[in-house]
């Protein structure tokens, strides 16, 4: 089976906790901090690779977490970072936010990147949190959680020829027979079930890179057949080939290249209009003036400035002007679309929004900034869960809760964490 779209989880690693060291020295009964911070968790990459050809690795394993940093240590001793995931991808991937549908990056070329799932910055030790009153501070930062993100992926081939036709029109035979490709070939219809991709050489070390999809029947563009799951595939190409069966007649092959037009255009107006030529297959199986019916009705079908050539993928007849013809195509044809990838273009700012909700005597605070001091404070420190009410304080997340009602003792919850409501200047 080929697989040409897949969504995937993934998440960054967490980044490494901050230590909580003293310097230890012979005559210095206490020493300063000396706590070194926290590693950066690894990120999930996107790569375009050119050694895979679809998304099949996918088919099984859709999950994916980069490794968490690497704690800090004493004598200031920096965490080791954690080891990234790097996921190979077919050149001409597209990557889409599954929630929103929003493109995030267009991999089409090999080597292009895109870094899915960032790793979590790593906690300060208590090194960082020095001060001329507080001159041994305990207390340290736990790393920050990864990103997780939630992603589509498209697979989209990238070709100078499209090779487009009804079933057993003789794409596969005549890709096979221009680029040396081994497509399944066989007499029934669909033999083709996945796109296939072929290079052509030409004299002067020129290539052409050509895709055959498999067969368009009738109503293709609303899924009938296999074509919906392939016609975006035509999408990357510069140009188009029109193959149709010679042999069947002159008002069968124009009836042909008529339903393959029209699916096209159904599904993209641009894609149907795109630079093609024709090419008549099986003329090996017509003589004389059959032949010549056949030409004759698909150039007056096709219309006036299109190529409508015979060729033969059994003996090879028409090959080289087909070749020389789809290089003027590929040239002088639709240019790709824009191309370019995004890199990460950094880490985003947290958002400082506070929502409070719940009442009789039991809240919950959600907003990124405030979820994300309490994965990052050490719980088990006092002295840091008095910094983390000091924090959440000059947030404005005290306020919020006495607007909404809350009263000493109540029961508030932050990122799963439970805390007791204690207002400033309250009895404890």
């Amino acid at each position: 089976m080929f697989l040409d779209e897949v969504e995937l989880h993934l998440s960054g690693g967490k980044g490494g906790a901050g230590s909580n060291s003293l310097r230890r020295e012979k005559y210095v009964p206490r020493g300063g901090p000396d706590g070194g911070d926290g590693g950066r968790g690894g990120d999930v990459v996107l790569v375009a690779d050119l050694g895979e050809a679809s998304l099949q690795r996918f088919q099984t394993e859709r999950r994916f977490k980069a490794a968490p940093g690497g704690p800090g240590g004493p004598s200031r001793r920096h965490g080791a970072d954690g080891e990234a995931v790097r996921l190979p991808v077919p050149a001409g991937t597209m990557v889409f936010d599954a929630a929103t549908g929003r493109l995030l990056a267009d991999l089409d070329r090999p080597g292009a990147t895109l870094v899915v799932a960032s790793g979590g910055r790593g906690g300060w030790g208590n090194t960082h949190f020095a001060t001329p009153v507080a001159q041994t501070p305990r207390h340290r930062e736990l790393g920050d959680p990864g990103e997780v993100a939630v992603v589509r992926l498209e697979l989209r081939l990238i070709a100078d020829l499209g090779l487009v036709g009804l079933p057993n029109a003789g794409k596969s035979s005549l890709l096979a027979r221009l680029t040396g490709a081994r497509p399944k070939v066989a007499d029934y219809p669909f033999t083709t079930l996945t796109p296939n991709l072929g290079v052509a050489e030409l004299d002067g070390g020129r290539t052409v890179t050509v895709a055959d999809v498999p067969g368009l029947i009738e109503g293709a563009h609303r899924g009938a057949g296999l074509g919906i799951g392939f016609l975006r595939h035509l999408q990357r190409t510069r140009s188009l080939v029109h193959v149709v069966d010679a042999s069947s007649g002159p008002d069968a092959a124009v009836r042909a290249y008529s339903q393959v037009q029209l699916e096209l255009r159904a599904w993209d107006e641009e894609l149907a209009s795109r630079p093609r030529l024709v090419a008549a297959n099986k003329v090996d199986l017509t003589v004389g003036r059959e032949r010549a019916r056949v030409l004759k009705a698909l150039r007056q079908a096709v219309g006036l400035g299109s190529v409508v050539l015979p060729v033969s993928a059994l003996t090879g007849e028409g090959l080289g002007e087909l070749l020389k013809e789809s290089i003027g195509l590929a040239v002088g044809g639709a240019p790709l679309p824009p191309g370019g990838f995004r890199l990460y273009p950094g880490p985003r700012p947290t958002s400082q929004e506070i929502v409070v909700e719940g009442g009789a005597g039991r809240y919950r605070v959600t907003g990124e900034g405030v979820v994300r001091l309490v994965e990052a404070a050490d719980l088990d420190d006092p002295e840091e869960v008095t910094r983390l009410q000091r924090q959440l304080r000059r947030l404005g997340v005290e306020s919020r809760l006495a607007a909404s009602g809350a009263a000493e003792g109540d029961v508030v919850e932050i990122g799963g964490v439970e805390f007791t409501f204690v207002p400033e200047g309250a009895t404890r």
